[in-house]
């Protein structure tokens, strides 16, 4: 399906990307490993994932089955303070805490919102959800799961922009931590930060996106705080509720299932374990390599200081996880990766998760961890993944009439136009030179080889390489000489890269949205919902939607 605005194109990633003004969003696949791959194909594992539903009837079902599940709990009280909706997205989960279900996806923080592929997970939750509740008659409420317990500071410190000199990294200023969660590690001075992010944005016609990213991004917040107050002004208003993970009452209501999960420690690691053999056996490697003497469960405590930046998050070891369970003070207890889906099925009534990549790939896993805590194994679907490109840099690789896949070399697209820019005396000098070269040694091999007593047939064949070799590096030069001296066009090659090959992947997994959403608005949003709504018809319909 295609739907053209003038701001905004949405485009079928087969098709040829139309230039014009605004941005252009296309679908573009999941990808990820071998083995992710394997598992989204149904190839392998398929008592490892919990078959998900393939037509209306079957989603139908599994979703009164959730909800029929979650009738007695009060969940949404439980959670409301770690939750906070207003607006929309409170009015949507209210119903479906009545009388309906959710759908979920996630990330952990990333600076001004991370890579373009936080909003591709917000969204494409909101089109499944909009497409479940079309479809099985019940109300269905997107939930952002805001990671802000999660430790890794570099995913959490850095972003990338487009500039017109082409990516630019934008980094916190530190100092780095080690083990602290992100919702206790202060974000100190951004205000440089800030500048270079308005800079990148360029002709800002929504200024409100920037206020919001300052009101959020003050030195005394930290950086978990930031993120959840970030996504929530822009999540929001589209009905996406944001549920913080580091908030004291998720902590608390999550302590009881986290408790337990130390008490079945050892069964869950046995059967960790078995699952990790078999994921082995079938010829891959799983997506997170279980460390055998650590439960799968986090507790944070406080150092000598006291304070919260020095609140260190470790794993319970096994040998400890009895003690812990009956020890731990209530909120100081966490989930990892392959826990957490377990315990957002038990609080929550997931109808089914978002997925990136690497988390399908772990879902293979989780199923043996929720079966050893006799608990419900979660539903996973792959997400829907979109670029998102500045209209102006197709319009640009039309002007130097490259293909977008010369992109994907480092270096084709350049040694192409400086081709193209050598004079047309010195490419017939070349080209004469190499004709030449090549006949001359053919005659030097054909007249050796009538004298076998002169040199081996080896010996020339060294002075061919060696010839060869020397013309193309003199070729290499006269190029790399052309580059220099169309520097203009080489940085126009270089910020068409910096949009559709960021550091040599795709810019959904390595740009920042907000400069895009900056200059052209919300209507973004509801393009890359557009989008994504296409893939959710794939998922719950069972059939691909016509072009």
């Amino acid at each position: 399906m295609n739907r053209i605005t003038s701001d905004v194109h949405v485009i079928d990633a087969n098709e040829q990307i139309l230039a014009g003004t605004g941005v252009i969003v296309r679908t573009v696949p999941l990808g990820g490993s071998e083995f992710s791959r394997a598992l989204q194909e149904s190839r392998v594992g398929g008592n490892w994932m919990t078959p998900r539903p393939s037509d209306a009837a079957g989603w139908r079902t599994h979703a009164m089955k959730v909800h029929d599940a979650h009738r007695s709990t009060d969940w949404l009280t439980a959670l409301a303070p770690a939750i906070a909706a207003t607006g929309r997205a409170a009015d949507r989960l209210g119903r479906a805490a009545s009388s309906g279900v959710v759908v979920t996806t996630g990330q952990q923080p990333g600076l001004f919102g991370g890579p373009a592929y936080t909003w591709s997970k917000a969204l494409g939750a909101l089109a499944m959800a909009d497409e479940l509740e079309a479809t099985v008659g019940m109300p269905v409420a997107p939930i952002f799961w805001a990671a802000s317990d999660d430790a890794d500071w570099m995913e959490a410190a850095v972003t990338y922009v487009v500039t017109a000199r082409g990516v630019e990294t934008l980094t916190l200023p530190g100092p780095k931590t080690d083990g602290v969660a992100m919702a206790d590690v202060a974000l100190g001075d951004v205000a440089l930060c800030i500048e270079r992010l308005r800079a990148a944005s360029g002709s800002i016609a929504h200024p409100s996106v920037l206020d919001i990213v300052e009101a959020a991004y003050v030195p005394h917040s930290t950086i978990g705080a930031a993120y959840v107050q970030l996504l929530r002004a822009l999540l929001e208003p589209l009905g996406i509720a944001v549920l913080d993970a580091a908030h004291a009452a998720f902590r608390n209501a999550a302590d009881p299932f986290l408790r337990n999960a130390l008490v079945r420690a050892m069964p869950a690691a046995e059967a960790l374990a078995g699952r990790t053999r078999d994921i082995r056996a079938a010829g891959f490697e799983p997506q997170v390599d279980p460390i055998d003497d650590l439960t799968l469960v986090f507790r944070s405590q406080l150092g000598i200081s006291g304070r919260a930046s020095d609140r260190v998050r470790d794993r319970v070891p096994l040998k400890d996880a009895a003690r812990v369970a009956r020890e731990a003070d209530v909120g100081t207890l966490g989930a990892n990766v392959l826990l957490r889906p377990v315990l957002e099925r038990a609080l929550l009534p997931t109808v089914t998760y978002m997925a990136g990549p690497g988390e399908y790939a772990y879902f293979a896993q989780v199923s043996a961890v929720a079966d050893a805590l006799s608990a419900e194994r979660p539903v996973v679907s792959p997400r829907w993944a979109g670029e998102i490109v500045d209209a102006d840099a197709s319009a640009m690789l039309d002007e130097l009439a490259i293909d977008e896949s010369l992109l994907r070399d480092p270096h084709a697209a350049e040694s192409e136009l400086a081709r193209r820019s050598v004079a047309e005396g010195v490419q017939d000098a070349l080209e004469r030179l190499r004709v030449a070269t090549d006949t001359q040694l053919r005659a030097v091999r054909d007249a050796v080889a009538h004298d076998d007593a002169v040199v081996a047939p080896e010996v020339v064949s060294g002075l061919e390489r060696d010839v060869t070799h020397k013309l193309d590096r003199f070729e290499r030069r006269v190029l790399s000489g052309v580059k220099r001296r169309e520097d203009e066009l080489m940085r126009r090659v270089s910020l068409a890269r910096a949009w559709f090959r960021p550091l040599g992947t795709s810019p959904e997994r390595v740009l920042n949205l907000l400069p895009v959403i900056a200059r052209y608005g919300p209507s973004v949003f509801t393009r890359m919902h557009d989008a994504a709504l296409v893939h959710a018809r794939t998922l719950v319909q069972g059939v691909v939607e016509e072009s």
